[in-house]
């Protein structure tokens, strides 16, 4: 069954608008977490829509433009840093996912969440779906627009923090990013809860 297969099958269930949902971002050690709500056309096929992990930057970048184009509807979310450190990444990744669903122009009959939990606040009808980036077109949607966005976000941050190299790994723990850690400490855009060991046994 392919991706779009898939959706179809969901909309033939008895739900003729359907919204994926997916989050970009839980792991880096800064950053905000992102999240995408998208509403396809049912007559709709974007060719290369896929799990954004398996595409490339520019891939990404081409794909971003044409689902912004010729979604019915789409949202983006962000929780921030200080709401990480709040209320943790879990909730967090909620809070946003919360916030992209929320932005939608047009109400879903059912929302395709990827994960296997749904987020608490959502008040959609909703349907969590286990690696949903590669099995729903929706939610691969979803998962581009999420890392687009937060890619982009990441882009503006090294330009006020460059010594970290946030352009090149976007906030994920490499080798680099750890060796400016060392050089530097952390700025504000860190989270210190995913740090505190790091800095503990330096």
């Amino acid at each position: 069954m392919t991706i779009w297969e898939f959706d179809a099958a969901v909309r033939a269930e008895g739900y003729p608008i359907i919204a994926g949902i997916d989050e970009a971002g839980r792991g880096p050690l800064c950053g905000p977490v992102c999240a995408a709500a998208v509403i396809l056309p049912p007559d709709l096929e974007i060719a290369g829509i896929n799990d954004s992990k398996k595409l490339t930057e520019k891939k990404r970048e081409e794909l971003f433009d044409q689902i912004t184009s010729r979604a019915i509807a789409y949202g983006i979310g962000f929780a921030e840093v200080e709401e990480i450190e709040e209320i943790n990444i879990l909730n967090a990744t909620y809070l946003a996912m919360c916030r992209a669903a929320g932005q939608l122009s047009e109400t879903p009959a059912l929302v395709l969440v990827d994960g296997n939990r749904t987020p608490s606040g959502l008040e959609l009808p909703s349907r969590t779906v286990v690696k949903g980036d590669a099995k729903s077109a929706s939610i691969a949607a979803a998962s581009i627009l999420a890392k687009v966005s937060r890619d982009r976000l990441l882009l503006e941050m090294d330009k006020q923090y460059p010594e970290y190299g946030f352009a090149q790994h976007k906030g994920y723990g490499t080798a680099a990013h750890y060796e400016a850690l060392r050089k530097y400490g952390p700025c504000p855009a860190h989270r210190m809860s995913f740090l505190r060991k790091f800095f503990e046994e330096q």
